[in-house]
């Protein structure tokens, strides 16, 4: 079996929510999906349908619009990781907006979203946070003020000494 079968299948299997308020977004959303397979796809029109929804189905993954009426997507992130009622805290969320200024995505960041995707969408955009969420899980991290997969893209395997005589290295090399 190849390896675009073998994903196909994966994705074949996923149960995906869409979280949006605007319909035709909800279809270029569903149609990105059914594109690489994804067959159970639920939709819901904000962050409080959703968590009805969320009582009623399983889902493996929620892709989340930020700007909604009733209850936002970080409103909803927040919910998911942090209720206690929560069905999965560790639900991978991708929050797709408009809104792409350094604080708003640090602002979802530390909300617990665990990737963030830009509007205007593209299908390979959304392919590839698929991909990250489902082939590369992200750790979580629980510390007194945050609940969610690690913030953390680069992981350093040095520490002390090791760390520093690397960073001076790669210091020198972006200066010769």
């Amino acid at each position: 079996m190849s390896q675009s079968s073998t994903n196909e299948a994966r994705y074949q299997r996923l149960s995906v929510m869409i979280v949006e308020d605007s319909q035709p977004m909800r279809e270029v959303l569903r149609a990105m999906l059914q594109s690489v397979g994804v067959k159970n796809i639920i939709d819901a029109r904000d962050g409080q349908h959703a968590i009805r929804k969320l009582s009623e189905y399983q889902v493996d993954l929620i892709i989340t619009d930020w700007v909604m009426e009733e209850m936002d997507g970080i409103e909803l992130t927040r919910w998911i990781r942090n209720d206690p009622v929560s069905p999965d805290e560790f639900l991978p969320i991708i929050m797709v907006s408009g809104h792409t200024e350094s604080n708003r995505i640090e602002m979802a960041r530390d909300a617990g979203v665990t990737e963030f995707i830009a509007k205007p969408l593209t299908g390979v955009g959304l392919i590839q946070r698929l991909v990250a969420v489902v082939e590369y899980p992200r750790p979580f991290v629980r510390t007194d003020d945050y609940f969610g997969p690690d913030r953390r893209r680069k992981v350093e395997s040095f520490t002390g000494e090791e760390r520093r005589a690397a960073e001076l290295r790669d210091r020198d090399a972006r200066s010769a």
